[in-house]
């Protein structure tokens, strides 16, 4: 069951899953109406995402504090394939890092998400009540929390003040895929020792070497952007990836059993969702200068 604070995390996937909508109708309204920051009334929580294509979305939400600052709680993805809609949802410090799929449907005014095998919520209903503003009604059985968000213009007064950066280059900013703050959403992957304790040197061997070139492969098709080993700790990491342009955590679960370490059991792996600077595949030009 995820804790209370869930009720507002789920304020996020409000406006993200009205968009698919749009998207299907025409991505032209859709960057106009939903590009930007939106606000729970009420609450100091917000939900920023950004329009990969006009079928891909990532998005997140986060609280603001005199006192704490910007702390992210949740990262949405939502994909528009075929007029089907599928939203996901991973909430920090909640179900495991695990992500929840919800499927939906859409109205003229409304879109519709259910999961009927999650405990709560199971149905995500989204309203739209004007340009600048929706409702969203979440629930399980009679259990039911109904809130608005509202579009913002200045999501954070306290910024008002602070000038636009001289050096922004939107084509760059663009091409990487950054947001406003120039970050974006990474899966990380925690690299643990497997459950195969062969002795076999030869197999084991031949496994590494094959995760090696597996290892090149990806960084080649722009999906890993970061690997490397730990050194020796007592909590059984063995190694870290960082992946950037993989649509869910289902696919990159099947990339990741494509590396023959992990696939014979040798290396076993934990997905975590990363937000971090969208400049950060920009250093690896530079690693095949500095390799002698």
């Amino acid at each position: 069951m995820f804790a209370l604070d869930f009720y507002m995390m789920k304020y996020a996937i409000s406006f993200i899953t009205f968009l698919a909508l749009q998207v299907t109708q025409a991505q032209e309204k859709v960057s106009s109406f939903f590009s930007g920051t939106w606000k729970v009334e009420g609450k100091s929580q917000f939900e920023r995402w950004d329009i990969l294509n006009e079928s891909h979305l990532k998005g997140f939400s986060y609280s603001l504090s005199d006192k704490t600052g910007m702390t992210m709680m949740e990262y949405l993805d939502l994909k528009v394939d075929d007029q089907k809609l599928k939203l996901e949802a991973s909430v920090i410090g909640q179900n495991q890092g695990k992500t929840i799929a919800f499927q939906g449907s859409v109205g003229e005014n409304y879109m519709l998400f259910l999961n009927p095998e999650h405990d709560f919520p199971k149905k995500i209903l989204y309203q739209k009540i004007s340009a600048d503003s929706i409702r969203v009604s979440i629930g399980a059985g009679e259990k039911e929390i109904s809130y608005k968000m509202i579009r913002q213009s200045n999501p954070n007064p306290n910024t008002a003040h602070i000038p636009e950066n001289s050096n922004y280059d939107e084509a760059l900013a663009k091409k990487l895929g950054a947001d406003e703050r120039g970050m974006k959403s990474f899966f990380f992957v925690v690299l643990t020792t497997g459950t195969n304790q062969t002795k076999d040197k030869e197999f084991i061997n031949t496994s590494f070497q094959g995760h090696m070139a597996n290892i090149n492969r990806l960084v080649e098709e722009d999906k890993l952007i970061v690997a490397g080993p730990f050194g020796k700790n007592d909590d059984s990491f063995r190694g870290l990836f960082i992946f950037q342009n993989v649509a869910s955590q289902a696919d990159l679960e099947t990339l990741l059993k494509t590396d023959p370490a992990i696939k014979n059991n040798l290396l076993n792996f934990k997905i975590y969702n990363w937000y971090g600077s969208a400049a950060l595949p920009m250093y690896l030009p530079f690693s095949k200068n500095i390799t002698k």
